[in-house]
Order: C-alpha cells, then sequence, then structure tokens
C-alpha cells in the first residue's frame, strides 16, 4: 500500500529507544506504521514500547526475536512491512522533525529513484563531530565511494520496498558490515537520492555498538562482501576495474597487517587474493572471473 513503514530494529537500549520512536512521533509527516524489531533484548524494551504504542496516533507493532543480529532483525521488519515506502532508524540514533517529510516528498516527485539517504550530524557522546570528506554521502552514482568504505547511514535511508526484490534483503550472515553489503549490491545497479541536509542524528563512541564490537574484523567482513559481490553480480567492466582495484588495496593492507602480528597463515591467505586481484586488472578483465572464496573465519 501507498504509505511509509518506520523500521527500528533494538538491542537492550530502551532508554536510547525511546528517544528514536519520539523523534519518529514528532515527524511533520507522519509515517503510518513503526516496526520495532527486539533482537532478543533482555532489558524493559516491551514495556517501553508497550507504553509508547498506548500514546501512538501511530499503529505501532512490536516484534520479538531471539538474538540473531541487525541484519535478520531489519529482514523480519520488512516481511511485516505493509508499505510502499521502508524507513530504516537504529535505536541510538534520532531524526530531525522534517525527515520524512523531505524524503518522502522527494522520492514521489523524483519516481525514477528506488532510494534515498540524507546527510548525517555525528554526534559521540554527546559532542557533535566533524566528518572527514570521505564520509560526506553522494548523490547519483556512489557505488566507487560504496567500494571504499560504508557510504551510506542506515538510519539516514528510505527505500522502495521493490529495492528487495530486485537486490535481495540483507545477509544474516554478517553480524556487522551488512549494511555495506547491501549498499555495495544496490549502488551497482541503482542511483541515490541524496536529501542534502542533515535530517538524522547519528550518536557513536558506545561500546554495546556492533561497529565498536566488530572494529577489529571489519575489514575482513568488508572484503568478504566484495568477493561475494564480485561472484554473483555481473558488473559493468568500469565497475568491475573499481571492485578489483578496492580488493586488492583491501587484501594487501589487511595481509601486511596479519604479517606484522605474526599471523602467517592468515596473510598469506589475503595477500593472494591481492595478487589474484591485480592480475585480473592486468589481464584485461576476461569473464567469467574464477573469484576466489573468503578466507576463513570470517567473524
Amino acid at each position: 500500500m501507498p504509505g511509509i513503514s518506520v523500521i527500528i530494529p533494538t538491542y537492550n537500549r530502551a532508554t536510547l529507544l525511546l528517544r528514536s520512536l519520539n523523534s519518529v512521533a514528532h515527524q511533520t509527516k507522519s509515517c503510518d506504521e513503526i516496526i520495532v524489531v527486539d533482537d532478543g533484548s533482555e532489558d524493559i524494551t516491551r514495556k517501553c514500547v508497550q507504553r509508547f504504542a498506548g500514546e501512538s496516533r501511530v499503529p505501532v507493532k512490536y516484534l520479538y526475536q531471539k538474538n540473531k543480529g541487525p541484519a535478520a532483525a531489519r529482514n523480519y521488519g520488512i516481511s511485516e512491512a505493509q508499505y510502499t515506502y521502508l524507513a530504516f532508524l537504529d535505536s541510538d540514533d534520532h531524526w530531525q522533525k522534517k525527515k520524512l517529510e523531505f524524503q518522502y516528498q522527494s522520492l514521489i516527485s523524483r519516481s525514477e529513484y528506488m532510494v534515498s539517504h540524507t546527510k548525517e550530524r555525528w554526534l559521540r557522546r554527546g559532542k557533535h563531530l566533524n566528518q572527514k570528506n570521505i564520509h560526506q554521502p553522494g548523490d547519483g552514482d556512489i557505488f566507487k565511494h560504496c567500494l571504499q568504505l560504508c557510504a551510506v547511514g542506515m538510519s539516514t535511508v528510505m527505500v522502495k520496498r521493490q529495492l528487495f526484490d530486485e537486490i535481495g534483503l540483507f545477509n544474516e550472515k554478517l553480524r556487522c558490515c551488512e549494511d555495506y553489503d547491501l549498499w555495495l549490491r544496490a549502488s551497482s545497479r541503482f542511483p541515490f537520492l541524496l536529501i542534502d541536509s542533515p535530517l538524522t542524528v547519528k550518536e557513536g563512541g558506545r561500546e554495546d555498538q556492533v561497529s565498536f564490537q566488530f572494529r577489529i574484523g571489519m575489514d575482513k567482513l568488508r572484503i568478504s562482501a566484495i568477493l561475494d559481490l564480485l561472484q554473483k553480480i555481473r558488473l559493468s567492466d568500469e565497475q568491475a576495474r573499481w571492485t578489483l582495484e578496492e580488493l586488492q588495496k583491501k587484501c594487501l593492507v589487511y595481509g601486511t597487517g596479519c604479517l606484522k602480528y605474526g599471523k602467517t597463515l592468515e596473510s598469506r591467505s589475503y595477500l593472494e587474493i591481492s595478487q589474484w586481484a591485480e592480475k585480473c586488472l592486468h589481464n584485461d578483465l576476461q569473464y567469467p572471473l574464477s573469484v576466489p572464496e573468503s578466507p576463513e573465519p570470517v567473524s
């Protein structure tokens, strides 16, 4: 149905979740449903959502699952969403009050776009944090930027649900960098519409965040996502070159780092992939590419 579903995955963040929910409730453009996916919380999350739902003018759906990670939680929310446009909000982030209004109107008026994102304001422990240029979000063809890092803030996004029919859902095997993986697939096929205003407030600097918990293994997960992309999606020649160049660089950096810490076998695996990518580039991309498997373990 036409309308907006807001999907909020959460895990043991009852207090922060209420701030996120209130930022949805105070939007100048009301959504049509709020879906909270509780990923196995052991705090008072259920009670907080029930209390909020009792006072909300918008229908609130509370879903519970055993802890499976943010990818599985978002996929659950997508499967239960009833409306055409899906907006995602992490439970420790919040929105400026005109976020949904600006984004929805932009996607309605620019029907050729499947996905939109906004600029962000970053906070670390409540204090403003300036973003480096590489973290500034892009408009249109952002595939090359998405290869470098996670170039799309999860809480900034509104998509037509058709996008998931085209590219698939979040990869539930990835407990972190699942957004990096998804935006690689999306940006390889579709342009992104940027709302050039910081309508999303992103909170950081806490040890409960997945990005903190996986900060050591994040490079491995991104390499795994790139290999998966090369295996499953036929890229244009230009996209393939960009992908192989980024893979070569990431594997070289990670493999060299492993060597410094005495991880000889792991280093060899990643350096071999780096050499494979370099060889493909020198051989002018002979299809089909015989893509190496991701080294194990990926965690």
